[in-house]
C-alpha cells in the first residue's frame, strides 16, 4: 500500500463555522477499526439489495440495446457543457450520462446506494469517516483508468470552483486521504452524520488527466471527456443536443447497470414555447412527454394517433415525496420580512377557484415541505415530535403548538371575501392601512408593491387572478415574464420579489437542507435558500435531522422541522400529484414494475 496522501480540503468549507481541518495530520488510526467491506448502504438499516443480487428489480435485465429516443427541452437553449459551476446554462444530460460516480442509489428505497466506480465501502457504526474502494476495471472513455487521485480531485475542484452547492453538501468532510491508487478515504468533522458517506457517493468523478492544463470554472461547448453510459455526439449550441451509447462502456455488466441505458442515441431538442413542443410531439418530432399542465393533460391528448394507439397515454402512480411547490417570498426584501405580511397574503391566494376553473379538479392543495410522504407534520405536535420542538418554545411562534396548519381554503363554508377580511387584519397587526386606495405602511408610507417573476408563460393564467385578489387589498402587483436563462441568473441572484419554485424532497432527507434553509447560505449567490431564511432554530433542526440515528427519528425530526417552515409563513403553498401523467409513442416499451420513485425513461427501451 503507498503511504496515505492527505488532501487540502477548500477553505470555502469555513462557511458552515464548525469544522477543525487538522490539514497537516497522517491518521494513525486509519486501519485502527475492524471495518467490513460492504457493497451498499443504507441510510438507516441494512440495504434491501444483498451483495449477490444481478440487476434491480425495476428493470428488465433482457432489455434489447438500439434504436433512439428524443426528448424536449422547454428552455431558451444552453450556453455551456458544464453542470457544475455557477455560471450559464448548461445542457440537459450532461451530469446524468457522462459521468459516474461512486455509488448508484436505488429507486425502489428511502436512501440506499450500490457500487458503480466504488465495488466496496467501508463506515464504521458512527460514520465519522467512509473508504471507498475502486473498481481497477473503472475507464474514462478514453480507456484512462479512474484512480483514487480522479476522486480527490473532484472533490476539491467542486468545492473550491464548483456551484457554491456542494460547499454546503460536502461540508461535513474535514480530510481527504489516498490510501493507494484505487482506495480513498474521507473523514468528517463530526459523527453521527449517517448521511455523508451516501451523499460521497453521489459525488460525480471529473477526470484529473483532462482537467490538468483547462480551466474547470469556465464555460464553452466543447465537449468534455466523461466516464458514463453515454457521450456527447452531433450538437447545436442552444438548439440541439445528443449522447451516443458508448458501447464498451466499461459498467454495462455491472449489477447496478444492467437493464438501463439502453437507447444507442438520445437526442434533446428545445423548445422555447409551451404549445409549439406539444404540438411537435403529437407531430412526432419527439418520442416520451412528461405533462405537466393539467388543462393539457385534460384537453390536448386527442386525435387519430391516441385512438389508434400509436401514442399511449398513461397516468402511473408513485410514492416519491412531492416536496412544495409554491409561491416563494425572498424575506430579503422588507416588504416581506413581517411573517404576517407572508401569511396575509397567502390569504389571497384562491387555490380551491384554480383548481375547478383551470385545473379540472386535479390537484391536491400541498399543505407540507414533504408533501406525500410519513415525513409531513400533520394536526398539533405530540409525542416524540412535541418534545423536539419544546427545546425551542421560547423562539418559536405560539401556533407551531397551537393551531395545525393548513393553507387558506376556499372549500365549504369559507369564501375569498373571509379569507380576505382575515388577510386586512394581519396587515393591520403589521402596521398597514389603506391610504387613497392603496396599501401603505403607516410610519413609512411605503406602498406594499412587489413582483411576480416568472419564466413559464402558462402561468400567467394562475398568477393573474391571485393578483386581482391582491389588488383588492391594495396592493401594488406586477407580474414579469422573462425568458429561461434571464430567470436562472435572477434567481441565483436573489434578485426577485416572488418566484414559483419547486422545493424537491426525497424520501431521506438530510444534508441538502442546509441548502434549502441555513442562514450559513442565505447570503451566497446560487444557493437554492430563495427565500433567505435566516433562523437559529431552523439551522438547529438541519443539524438535528442530519444526525437522525434510526429512521423513526428522523421522521420526528423532519416533521419538526416541517412544522416550524410552515408556520414562518416563507411561501405560499401551491398543488401536487401523486401521479406521473406521461404520453409516448408506442414503439418504446417500458419494464412492467415500477419503482415508488415513479416513471424512470433510462430503463425504458426501443422496441418494434
Amino acid at each position: 500500500m503507498a503511504s496515505p496522501r492527505i488532501f487540502r480540503v477548500s477553505s470555502c468549507v469555513l462557511l458552515l463555522g464548525t469544522l477543525s481541518l487538522g490539514l497537516g495530520t497522517a491518521f494513525a488510526d486509519t486501519n485502527a477499526d475492524t471495518v467490513e467491506p460492504v457493497h451498499g448502504l443504507a441510510m438507516h438499516g441494512e440495504p434491501a439489495y444483498a451483495a449477490d443480487f444481478e440487476h434491480f428489480s425495476y428493470v428488465n435485465p433482457e432489455a434489447p440495446k438500439g434504436g433512439r429516443l428524443r426528448l424536449a427541452v422547454r428552455a431558451n437553449g444552453y450556453d455551456n457543457f458544464n453542470p457544475f459551476v455557477i455560471r450559464g446554462v448548461a445542457a440537459a444530460g450532461i451530469s446524468s450520462y457522462l459521468y459516474d460516480t461512486l455509488l448508484v442509489t436505488s429507486d425502489d428505497e428511502p436512501f440506499s446506494a450500490y457500487g458503480l466506480i466504488a465495488e466496496t465501502i467501508e463506515t464504521p457504526e458512527d460514520r465519522r469517516y467512509v473508504i471507498f474502494n475502486l473498481r481497477p476495471e473503472a475507464r474514462c472513455h478514453d480507456g484512462h483508468p479512474i484512480t483514487a487521485e480522479d476522486v480527490a480531485f473532484s472533490f476539491n475542484t467542486l468545492m473550491e470552483d464548483g456551484h457554491p452547492f456542494y460547499r454546503s453538501y460536502y461540508g461535513g468532510v474535514s480530510n481527504v486521504t489516498i490510501e493507494s491508487e484505487h482506495r480513498i478515504r474521507f473523514d468528517f468533522g463530526e459523527a453521527d452524520n449517517r448521511e455523508l458517506p451516501l451523499i460521497l457517493g453521489q459525488l460525480p468523478i471529473l477526470p484529473a488527466h483532462y482537467w490538468k492544463d483547462r480551466e474547470f470554472g469556465g464555460t464553452g461547448l466543447t465537449p468534455p471527456l466523461g466516464s458514463g453510459p453515454y457521450r456527447i455526439g452531433d450538437f447545436e449550441g442552444g438548439r440541439y443536443i445528443t449522447f451516443d451509447r458508448v458501447e464498451d462502456y466499461w459498467a454495462r455488466d455491472l449489477p447496478v447497470r444492467k437493464g438501463r441505458f439502453n437507447f444507442d442515441r438520445l437526442r434533446y431538442d428545445y423548445f422555447s414555447d409551451e404549445t409549439v413542443a406539444l404540438e411537435a410531439f403529437k407531430a412526432g418530432d419527439y418520442d416520451f412527454r412528461i405533462e405537466t399542465s393539467a388543462k393539457n393533460w385534460a384537453t390536448a391528448y386527442t386525435g387519430d394517433r391516441f385512438t389508434t394507439g400509436q401514442i399511449i397515454t398513461e397516468t402511473i402512480e408513485h410514492e416519491r415525496p412531492a416536496g412544495m411547490q409554491a409561491f416563494v417570498f425572498n424575506t430579503r426584501r422588507g416588504q416581506f420580512s413581517d411573517p404576517r405580511v407572508r401569511q396575509a397574503i397567502a390569504y389571497a391566494f384562491d387555490f380551491d377557484w384554480a383548481n375547478r376553473n383551470l385545473f379540472y379538479d386535479q390537484y391536491t392543495r400541498t399543505g407540507s415541505y414533504f408533501e406525500n410522504s410519513e415525513l409531513a407534520s400533520s394536526g398539533l405536535p405530540e409525542g416524540r415530535e412535541l418534545e423536539i420542538l419544546k427545546q425551542f418554545q421560547d423562539q418559536l411562534p405560539e401556533s407551531v403548538f397551537t393551531e395545525a396548519y393548513a393553507p387558506p381554503s376556499t372549500g365549504g363554508d369559507q369564501t375569498l371575501r373571509d379569507n380576505l377580511r382575515k388577510a386586512l387584519t394581519l396587515l393591520q397587526e403589521a402596521g398597514y392601512r389603506i391610504q387613497d386606495g392603496t396599501m401603505v405602511h403607516g410610519e413609512t408610507g411605503q406602498p406594499l408593491a412587489f413582483e411576480f417573476l416568472l419564466h413559464q408563460k402558462n402561468f400567467e393564467r394562475i398568477v393573474l387572478p391571485f393578483k386581482n385578489n391582491l389588488e383588492r387589498l391594495g396592493m401594488k402587483v406586477s407580474v414579469r415574464l422573462v425568458d429561461t436563462n434571464q430567470y436562472v441568473e435572477r434567481v441565483q441572484s436573489f434578485d426577485f420579489d416572488i418566484i414559483t419554485h419547486v422545493i424537491a424532497q426525497s424520501d431521506s432527507p438530510g444534508n441538502e437542507q442546509r441548502d434549502f434553509w441555513h442562514s450559513s447560505v442565505a447570503d451566497i449567490k446560487g444557493s437554492r435558500n430563495y427565500a433567505g431564511i435566516k433562523d437559529p432554530v431552523v439551522d438547529a433542526l438541519i443539524d438535528l435531522v442530519i444526525q437522525a440515528p434510526d429512521r423513526e427519528e428522523l421522521v420526528y425530526r423532519t416533521r419538526a422541522l416541517d412544522r416550524v417552515l410552515l408556520h414562518s409563513h416563507y411561501v405560499v403553498p401551491q398543488w401536487h400529484l401523486s401521479t406521473d401523467r406521461i404520453a409516448y409513442w408506442s414503439f418504446l416499451e417500458r419494464p412492467q414494475e415500477t419503482p415508488k420513485n415513479g416513471v424512470d425513461i433510462d430503463n425504458w427501451w426501443y422496441g418494434n
